[in-house]
């Protein structure tokens, strides 16, 4: 295996399905650009960007995203919001109703009754909505509202000067909609002066990114997820994204909640901004509109990220704080292979490759997203990635694809995705497996649990940085831990009371239950130790190589042993009877002493381990 590449360019998955659906779609030249305000003619057909923000303030963008335009109708839910603070809910209501009117976005919908707009998202409603600004004069109602979207986008934004002209211009329509507003006393004043600060508020200039993060405000109670500051008070939240998910595409609405399942805003300038309450916030631009006003480009693009990322409104996923854990690297956390000194100090050294991703609850678009961001942020710091998914409940197509997708961008960079626990997701377990082969030469990298996964990546990382690394091959005694410290006759001394046993691969060397009339000292090959947990299944407490000791704690405590232990190769062992090691205390207590100084270090150093592991485990 090569650990050597750069992985500095390697592009998120994410990144690169938004690459691709923005490839997809830039090939659509279906829809015009608005003439009605001239200023809007000037737009470039092709300009065309998407973003996503996160509701904890990552970005993903491509294309024209930097690309100004004029916010234009996407003003209209943000103003309402302000007044909502402003005015509180009842008095707004008085004014301006929530009722879907199937109509134009310019359309003079009334109540035959009141006389009141139907909605905030329509003309009449929008500009009734302007009039209830608070201020002291028209400048300040401005400053106010320039103030309240500079927040929403995390910088301050001012007005497009041409548009402005523009829009004033041409407005005639809306000033009939204002002098009607006027005759119904909606508008309780000259409305000449809220119809300027309706086309001010239309002509402020933003770009996909800042309707991204907009839309992530409102996902996340009204607080940018980038700035932390409050765009708009909690309690006003869900009024604003009602009235998006009725009224905010105009006579498309139904047809968008049903399909698209977004709170979501339009403007004829070619913005999109949608929102996912909890998750995230999506714009996209592009100028060519449809017959009802909205992007073609934006409408396909929001219509294939709800259908692929399973991000419609009333697909609720079940919740978790986190979906990550627990995080933690093998410097940390080891297999239960026990190693010798060399291997230790290796793992100990390079351990950090590994990291160990625990995750939880239910795995959907946004809760995977978190997990890829984190690999991908961590690349350049790891050859191995476990992904623990004992207690994941489900995982979503969504959220199985983007882990799909992150396992081919990590093995194209000769990185490797280990996952374990995959009893309860087969078929998604199946779909890696088809999707592609981490580790060549027909390996796959799925494990019944952790530990095996842990010892996997331990035997990659130590083939790699140690040439003579044999797992299996044999130590000299002198060599064993047992032997620590002993002088040249001490040594000859033991030899003279331990026995040489061998046992075949899959024979049984101890069983729990026996008593302990041995301690063994592997010298070659490998043995695991097991016991069965009440469910049927065989856990593994332990696995050793040569150079390790097993059978010691029962041979202290002279209590039954409480573990199997098998062969898990043909191995050879040095055993050392009781009666013995008793002896000793008469024939030699300098070596009966020195093998108890190692017996204790032994298990010190497993103790101590056991404590790391309860005390990282426990974060």
């Amino acid at each position: 295996m090569n650990f050597s590449i750069a992985r500095s360019s390697i592009s998120s998955p994410i990144q690169h399905y938004l690459e691709e659906l923005h490839r997809e779609y830039a090939q659509v030249n279906d829809g015009t650009v608005a003439t009605y305000i001239p200023e809007l003619a000037r737009a470039d057909k092709r300009w065309f960007g998407i973003c996503i923000a996160t509701t904890d303030g990552h970005v993903y963008e491509v294309g024209d995203s930097r690309q100004l335009f004029t916010i234009q109708s996407i003003s209209k839910p943000l103003v309402y919001g302000l007044v909502l603070e402003d005015h509180g809910e009842e008095t707004v209501l008085n004014s301006v109703g929530v009722e879907p009117t199937g109509d134009a976005f310019n359309s003079i919908s009334l109540d035959p009754q009141s006389g009141c707009p139907l909605n905030p998202m329509i003309n009449a409603g929008a500009i009734a909505i302007a009039g209830l600004v608070k201020g002291t004069n028209a400048a300040d109602k401005l400053h106010r509202i320039l103030q309240t979207f500079s927040r929403y986008a995390g910088h301050e934004v001012a007005i497009d000067p041409m548009v402005y002209r523009s829009e004033k211009d041409t407005g005639h329509r809306n000033r009939a909609i204002g002098h009607m507003l006027r005759n119904f006393n909606v508008v309780a004043d000259d409305p000449e002066p809220v119809l300027d600060l309706y086309f001010q508020q239309c002509s402020i200039a933003v770009d996909c990114r800042d309707m991204a993060v907009m839309a992530a405000s409102l996902a996340n109670g009204g607080i940018n997820p980038i700035t932390g500051l409050q765009a708009i008070k909690r309690d006003y939240v869900e009024n604003v994204l009602s009235v998006m998910a009725t009224c905010g595409m105009y006579d498309y609405a139904g047809e968008w909640i049903y399909k698209v399942g977004m709170p979501a805003k339009s403007g004829v300038g070619g913005g999109i901004l949608a929102v996912l309450p909890g998750q995230l916030g999506i714009g996209v631009f592009s100028p060519a509109l449809d017959t009802h006003g909205n992007s073609v480009r934006g409408l396909l693009v929001c219509r294939a990220l709800s259908r692929d990322f399973n991000l419609h409104l009333f697909d609720v996923p079940g919740f978790s704080k986190s979906v990550i854990r627990s995080k933690y690297d093998a410097t940390q956390i080891r297999s239960r292979r026990v190693r010798n000194e060399k291997e230790a100090a290796v793992l100990k050294e390079s351990g950090a490759r590994i990291k160990i991703y625990e995750l939880q609850g239910e795995v959907t678009f946004t809760s995977a997203e978190v997990v890829v961001r984190d690999i991908m942020k961590s690349l350049d710091s790891m050859d191995f990635a476990i992904i623990d998914m004992k207690r994941v409940v489900t995982i979503n197509p969504a959220a199985g694809k983007l882990l799909r997708d992150l396992v081919q961008s990590m093995t194209a960079q000769h990185v490797y995705p280990v996952f374990s626990h995959m009893d309860a997701h087969e078929s998604f377990a199946c779909e890696l497996r088809t999707t592609v082969n981490p580790a060549g030469s027909g390996v796959s990298l799925i494990f019944s649990d952790n530990d095996f996964a842990l010892e996997w990546c331990e035997d990659q990382l130590l083939t790699q940085k140690m040439r003579a690394y044999c797992p299996m091959g044999a130590v000299p005694f002198s060599e064993h831990q047992i032997c620590r410290g002993f002088t040249m006759q001490q040594l000859a001394c033991l030899q003279e009371y331990v026995r040489c046993v061998t046992f075949k691969a899959g024979d049984m060397v101890l069983r729990r239950g026996d008593q302990p009339d041995n301690i063994y000292f592997l010298m070659k090959g490998e043995v695991s130790a097991t016991v069965r947990l009440p469910t049927g299944k065989l856990k593994r407490l332990s696995a050793l190589s040569a150079g390790a000791i097993f059978g010691e704690l029962a041979f202290i405590d002279q209590m039954p042993r409480s573990a199997d232990v098998r062969a898990d190769t043909d191995i050879e062992c040095y055993t050392l009877s009781r009666e013995d090691f008793d002896h000793l205390s008469e024939s030699d207590p300098h070596l009966r002493a020195a093998l108890l100084e190692n017996l204790v270090r032994h298990i010190s150093q497993m103790l101590r381990r056991i404590s790391d592991e309860v005390t990282v485990l426990a974060q």
